[in-house]
């Protein structure tokens, strides 16, 4: 049949020989069975051969063929030499499946040549079955076996290939696969095609490459039609609904994963506008909604990926493109809360690639769309998140995959991503596109509170001291954004508390977070932040501070509800935030007075919370002396002064002895001296300043004291001296 010897053990034949005989007629001795088939396959072999054959030996070889040039395969043998048998050319590309991977490969030129040279000689007819050969060998070339000989397919069409006409065979073939898959039941070719898409593109591209150097551009607008019209059929399968039918979601599945492979070879062809618009058009045609099933949506997710990573969206032109369709899709995402690790990458991804392009000047434009498209949504989720997490923790043992740190971190990043890019004119736009004051609020809380909860919980680990600072300082310029806000919609008779107050709180805890206490780290450290962000503690001061004026006659709403907070902040060791934040004491003292008449509240809080936030370790005599100076000074001014100048006194001399207590119990001291300094406490309170609840806490503490040290007595007097 013209194949070459099977690869196998072969038994030869040995015959008797006369060592006197001469081979004068080697035909003779050539012409003899040499093994079994041989013999049984030759019908006219005399009965009496001029040697016998010797029945006591044998002979036996091992052979095995290495060449690209020989094959054992009657089937691929067949469609090498198709032209020998022209009529059976269809039985001939049928049976090319049934030969085998390595024999494929082995003669992958020879095939591919073979293949166009019979889809030249009758297209019409060979053309149906040529494209599918095309397509099995390269569904073959991605199993991981055969992966390694992509290259050897590469170069093939662009050295070797010379189909200048198959680009038209090979483009009606596909849009005939892609227009019947509403209608056919079993797609299984169809989904093949879907599958082979990219390289199929490769030959089409290369093809037209060929045919127009060789017409000197002939038929360049036929060309464009119909690779229009090819992708007006990828967009029917993308839009036709599959939740029905798996068999269609497979199909729809191969093709969005092929996709993405094909943006290359059509920018040889277009421009990258052009090849933009028909992406946009394409991704745009799978359905909007995210209830076509998780296996879809994960697809569809992918195949968006993989765009935003193409070289097609590193370009200004298409990025602008192809931009909204991507933001559309991730926020449909995003409100329904699915498949969230993969939008986080997506946008990552989209973040960086902005950020590289941070000069050109179409990226304010692109930020502009990220904002109005996603800045509501990310912080929707972030909350959605955080609260999960929060849950989670409170039921042992349950685990949420979509409550994870790692995604609590990866939707972190996005937002501070897309709010570091922002500009002042992102910001002002932002604030005037809210339509009512109603959504401008949401809008507020909703940020604040995302902002408040990164303060509180451990998103980025301890040793991320970059990665803390940088959050820290993106939060500053943000709040610094927008506080003007609240004091252009929500002061005076439009004052909102809640806004107000939630602004209020994540000042404070901006302020006191441990990693912005430059004082415990060492000066070389100290120095590096300061020369690179400053004091971020003293820049949320002075907005807190600015603020505060801002609110008018509705300071008495923070009264007295944000004495402790505000103390707290006055206590963090730096003389810049004590010397803005003390004198606020003086304000809330004037407020409260021209409204009751007194301070009585101011002066029952200041002093409780001054108590414990002391007893926690905060505070020094710096402090305290600077306390009295500042806020005597701010009295002196004031019709009620003597009152305000002998609480101040009273708190100043409080703090003395708070801090005296303080140092006593935290030293080596003997109990004695532990009880001297808890007794003058304790008296203070009753007789100096008359804080009955404070006076008793005091003596519970004197009273556990004695009972450590086992003076039972002592305690039950101590006792008695309110009872």
């Amino acid at each position: 049949d013209g194949t070459t010897l099977s690869d196998e053990s072969h038994e030869l034949y040995v015959y008797k020989c006369d060592e006197n005989t001469t081979f004068s007629n080697h035909a003779l001795y050539l012409g003899l069975p040499c093994c079994k088939d041989d013999f049984n396959s030759c019908p006219n072999i005399p009965s009496s051969l001029i040697f016998q054959r010797s029945t006591k030996e044998t002979f036996w070889i091992c052979t095995q063929l290495s060449s690209t040039k020989l094959t054992q395969n009657v089937d691929l043998l067949a469609l090498l030499k198709w032209k020998a048998h022209p009529d059976r050319v269809m039985d001939i590309l049928g049976r090319l499946r049934h030969v085998s991977g390595e024999e494929i490969v082995k003669f992958l030129q020879d095939i591919l040549d073979t293949l166009f040279s019979i889809l030249d000689d009758n297209t019409d007819k060979f053309g149906p079955l040529v494209f599918q050969s095309l397509v099995f060998i390269i569904n073959l070339l991605r199993d991981s076996k055969y992966y390694h000989f992509r290259p050897v397919m590469d170069t093939y069409i662009q050295k070797h290939f010379a189909g200048a006409l198959a680009y038209k065979e090979l483009i009606r073939c596909l849009k005939w696969y892609m227009d019947r898959s509403a209608e056919v039941v079993r797609q299984d070719h169809i989904q093949e095609a879907m599958r082979a898409l990219e390289y199929l593109f490769k030959f089409i591209v290369q093809s037209r490459i060929l045919y127009s150097r060789a017409t000197c551009g002939m038929e360049e607008e036929q060309f464009r039609t119909s690779i229009q019209e090819l992708f007006q059929s990828i967009r029917f399968v993308l839009s036709l609904d599959s939740r029905n039918s798996e068999t269609l979601i497979f199909t729809q599945a191969a093709l969005l994963n092929s996709f993405p492979a094909i943006f290359d070879e059509l920018l040889q062809m277009f421009t990258v506008q052009e090849v933009a618009e028909f992406v946009r058009g394409t991704l745009g045609s799978m359905p909007s909604t995210v209830h076509i099933g998780q296996s879809m949506d994960v697809v569809k997710l992918q195949s968006i990926a993989r765009t935003v990573d193409s070289r097609l969206f590193s370009f200004p032109e298409s990025r602008r493109i192809l931009l909204p369709v991507v933001l559309h899709h991730i926020h449909l995402h995003l409100r329904q809360q699915k498949e969230l690790l993969i939008c986080s990458g997506i946008l990552s991804s989209v973040f960086s690639i902005i950020k590289t392009s941070s000069l050109d000047t179409s990226v304010q434009e692109e930020m502009e769309m990220m904002v109005e498209s996603l800045l509501e949504v990310l912080l929707q989720t972030l909350l959605s998140i955080m609260s999960k997490s929060q849950s989670q923790e409170a039921v042992r043992g349950q685990r949420c995959p979509q409550c994870t740190a790692e995604i609590t971190g990866e939707y972190v990043a996005c937002l501070l991503s897309l709010l570091r890019q922002m500009t002042d004119i992102h910001f002002q736009r932002l604030m005037e596109n809210f339509q009512s004051k109603d959504e401008l609020k949401e809008f507020l809380l909703k940020i604040l509170c995302v902002f408040r909860n990164l303060m509180k919980l451990s998103i980025f680990p301890r040793d991320w001291n970059i990665m803390r600072l940088l959050t820290s300082n993106i939060l500053l310029t943000t709040a610094q954004q927008l506080a003007p806000a609240l004091h252009k919609n929500f002061a005076e008779t439009d004052f909102d508390f809640k806004v107000w107050n939630s602004y209020f709180s994540l000042a404070v805890l901006y302020i006191n977070q441990p990693s912005l206490q430059l004082e415990n780290l060492s000066l070389a450290k100290r120095k590096k932040i300061l020369d690179k962000y400053g004091d971020m503690r003293v820049m949320m001061t002075y907005e807190l501070f600015n603020l505060w004026q801002n609110l008018g006659e509705n300071k008495i709403h923070f009264i007295p509800g944000m004495i402790g907070p505000f103390l707290g902040v006055t206590l963090v060791p730096q003389l810049e935030v004590r010397n803005i934040m003390i004198p606020i004491f003086h304000d809330m003292m004037d407020w409260e007075q021209r409204k009751n008449g007194n301070f009585k509240q101011v002066e029952a809080e200041l002093i409780d919370k001054l108590d414990s936030l002391v007893s926690e370790g905060k505070g020094d005599e710096n402090y305290r002396e600077l306390f009295g100076l500042l806020l005597l000074e701010k009295i002196e001014q004031e019709t009620w002064r003597e009152t305000g100048i002998s609480f101040v006194t009273s708190v100043t001399r409080l703090m003395e002895r708070l801090l005296d207590y303080r140092d006593c119990m935290k030293g080596d001291e003997t109990e004695n001296k532990k009880i001297g300094c808890t007794v003058n406490l304790l008296n203070f309170y009753k007789s100096e300043i008359n804080k009955e609840e404070m006076y008793i806490r005091y003596i519970h503490k004197l009273c556990d004291m004695h009972l450590q040290a086992e003076n039972y007595t002592e305690a039950a007097f101590t006792l008695l001296l309110y009872w």
